[in-house]
């Protein structure tokens, strides 16, 4: 009889134990006959969690229970939508509450997806199905400009946290049917949700399965950030410049959805994921397009430039102190020599240690609060820089060369782009301490050679460079006048190719009036 009893117990244990998440093939478990056998089914679920709340309710001879996680509702939703209209209302019109409020069904794995989200669940003896219904707390932040994409003209909303309100920013400046969005679910353990936008009459089918694709492949117990799915799911995870762009503002989405290009956003993240994307769209800003051309083009040409003086200038300057001595113009000879001569480390060691010094600079600055972090980036820069001359260990002439290198890296207008770039002049760096000037031009032709062999999502990473496309030259280093942005990019393989038919129709209307 012990035998049995022992047999039996485990088998109700086992009877009422959710699955685990990651048996993705087990989604339905049917509703007990009885309340107290659903409410051991939560209790077993969750743990005996202290913030699950089970609430008996006795309306009208109708034995019920409520229950909510009390870390995700909010009291006052449960009382207004759930408690007071089932206590103004009599006989038969109590169902019709439930039937009016409540959403309806008999799966227990979905009411504890419910619960995870926000909902509450109710249970009525007899009933051989369960109510739910959703009063999730709301705790959002306002709708900002990114701190990390400012702009002087254009718009200055920023996504959030809020993955809702971030689509509802989406469908507000793209009101149009064409506007896709789908929802996929990632992680084993915990679950996340994403949201793919696009563009049906745009987009690239075989680009959105692709993404569909590798999303699905995805096998790991949780998912932190948008970050991380990046990394999952480029192309190349060995290449430092980043194949997937991330952008917190809205007007940037909107313009590469227009493009045929495809939008990921993670519940939890304000940042989204623009696929697929070429080198030089991490170069472009939303005020190269708000400002005249002529600017935007000469802006956007000098952060191109600023990526060669990042990476290069420290190298070159370590080549001409090492080996090229005679490059330099007669002037310049005698004041470079006079900062040197006293320095007893070699040129790779000087610029290696100022250059760490300012990325330990910058990385205190940012975990800093704001205001504190701004005064330790100014003095410690003085300080240090000053008193590192004074003390005879660094030149002036690569304090000048490390200020310009800072600078310049710093403009880029795409954080992971401006990280690449600060991780590159480091190898060059060390070749051109090795072989000169023939270092630097290995390291230059090695870096383009990856450049043209990477991809994003199937698209060229470098074109249209390489493969070479006139037409697409237009909005790359330079940006032409819009009306000349007849033709979409290749590179986002759009179903449609053309854009506009002639921006500036005005100008004919007046010729052939006259």
């Amino acid at each position: 009889m012990k035998f049995i009893y022992l047999a039996l117990e485990k088998f109700m244990k086992r009877d009422i134990q959710p699955v685990a998440s990651n048996q993705k093939s087990i989604s339905f478990k049917e509703v007990f006959h009885t309340i107290d056998e659903n409410i051991s089914f939560f209790k077993h679920t969750f743990s005996d969690s202290a913030d699950l709340m089970i609430k008996d309710l006795n309306e009208r001879n109708n034995r019920g229970s409520l229950i909510f996680l009390d870390t995700m509702v909010d009291k006052e939703k449960i009382q207004r939508d759930i408690i007071k209209p089932m206590m103004e209302t009599e006989g038969a019109q109590f169902e019709s509450v439930l039937h009016s409020n409540f959403l309806k069904s008999d799966n227990l794995f979905k009411a504890q997806e419910a619960l995870l989200n926000g909902s509450c669940i109710m249970f009525l003896d007899g009933v051989k199905e369960f109510y739910m219904v959703e009063v999730g707390l709301s705790t959002e932040r306002t709708i900002i400009e990114p701190s990390n994409e400012q702009v002087i003209h254009g718009s200055h909303e920023g996504f959030i946290e809020n993955l809702s309100t971030n689509l509802h920013l989406i469908r507000k400046s793209c009101r149009t049917a064409n506007l896709t969005m789908e929802y996929i679910t990632v992680g084993d353990q915990i679950q996340s949700k994403i949201a793919m936008v696009y563009m049906k009459d745009l987009a690239n089918n075989e680009m959105v399965n692709e993404f569909k694709r590798r999303v699905h492949h995805i096998s790991m117990d949780y998912i932190p950030s948008s970050g991380a799915l990046q990394e999952l799911i480029e192309d190349s995870t060995w290449s430092p410049f980043p194949q997937i762009l991330s952008t917190e503002r809205v007007d940037r989405v909107i313009s590469h959805l227009n493009e045929g290009r495809v939008v990921m956003l993670m519940e939890g993240s304000p940042s989204s994921l623009i696929i697929p994307v070429t080198f030089f769209a991490f170069f472009h800003s939303p005020d190269d397009y708000n400002s005249r051309w002529m600017i935007g083009t000469f802006i956007r040409s000098m952060r191109l430039v600023s990526i060669f003086i990042a990476v290069n200038l420290p190298a070159i300057y370590i080549a001409v102190i090492g080996f090229h001595f005679e490059v330099l113009p007669d002037d310049l000879v005698l004041p470079v020599v006079s900062s040197i001569k006293n320095i007893p480390f070699p040129p790779l060691i000087e610029a290696l240690v100022m250059e760490l010094t300012i990325e330990l600079i910058r990385e205190a600055g940012v975990r800093l609060p704001s205001r504190i972090g701004q005064t330790i980036g100014i003095v410690g820069g003085l300080v240090i820089g000053d008193a590192v001359v004074r003390a005879g260990l660094i030149s002036n002439t690569m304090i000048v060369v490390v200020a310009i290198t800072a600078i310049a890296a710093y403009s880029i207008p795409t954080t992971e782009m401006s990280d690449a770039v600060r991780f590159l002049r480091f190898p060059h760096m060390i070749l051109a301490s090795t072989f000169g000037f023939v270092g630097i031009t290995f390291g230059f032709m090695f870096t383009l050679a990856h450049l043209c062999r990477l991809e994003s999502f199937g698209t060229a990473y470098f074109a249209p460079w390489a493969p070479f496309r006139l037409k697409d030259i237009k909005d790359t280093f330079i940006r032409l006048p819009l009306w000349k942005f007849n033709t979409r990019p290749l590179d986002s393989k759009p179903n449609i190719l053309k854009k506009q038919s002639l921006a500036r129709d005005w100008e004919s209307n007046e010729t052939k009036q006259e």
